[in-house]
């Protein structure tokens, strides 16, 4: 067995490899993780969202950005990709390429069986760590079901759900309300596969 040490990238070797990729990796402590491509509805979920954000701020300065805007923690060195970014602040960014956020407002994800515990767990903590973040949700695939956390005094955060075809999820942070009818438009679901928020399956390659 080799006993080499693996070596470490540093976060500029991974954002100029990073850059010149044809697909997205996230970077934690000095390794790279591809990430794996999205089903149907995921995308589809990810692009009401957006879209419903996009109409909902459109007369505000809060910027929308889709899953290729890349967000670096600082406190942490995580750089991923969420699903769904928005800031409302002037936008700061990691360099003068302008690809890398630093202060988002809100970072939404849309569950996948295989980034659901990664997202819930390690990522989630990783979030909590940015100063500017307000919100931070989390979209079920399989079900019309929205977990929001919102940060609070004392770094505590509050969670509230939104469930069902009729119901609405709010969004103090961007003083706006989003319909789930909207959210899931076109989305159709296998009651035979509910995804279980209870049991989620470990990601493929989660940063630690």
């Amino acid at each position: 067995m080799s006993t080499q040490p693996v070596r470490r990238l540093s976060p500029a070797e991974y954002l100029a490899i990073e850059r010149a990729a044809d697909f997205k990796s996230e970077f934690y402590a000095g390794e790279m993780f591809a990430m794996a491509g999205a089903s149907r509805k995921h995308n589809l979920i990810t692009l009401n969202v957006g879209a419903e954000l996009r109409s909902a701020l459109k007369n505000r300065t809060c910027e929308v950005y889709p899953s290729d805007m890349r967000v670096k923690v600082e406190a942490t060195g995580l750089y991923t990709y969420p699903d769904v970014v928005v800031v409302c602040d002037p936008p700061e960014f990691d360099d003068q390429h302008a690809d890398t956020l630093l202060n988002p407002t809100v970072l939404i994800e849309v569950l996948s069986d295989s980034t659901e515990r990664y997202d819930r767990g390690r990522k989630s903590g990783h979030f909590r760590r940015i100063p500017s973040l307000k919100e931070y949700v989390l979209v079920a695939q399989n079900e019309p079901r929205i977990e929001h956390f919102a940060r609070q005094a004392g770094e505590h955060w509050l969670l509230t759900d939104a469930a069902g075809p009729d119901a609405v999820l709010e969004l103090p942070a961007l003083d706006c309300k989003l319909s789930l009818a909207e959210i899931y438009a076109r989305v159709e679901f296998d009651p035979a596969d509910p995804q279980s928020p209870s049991e989620p399956t470990e990601p493929r390659r989660p940063p630690r």
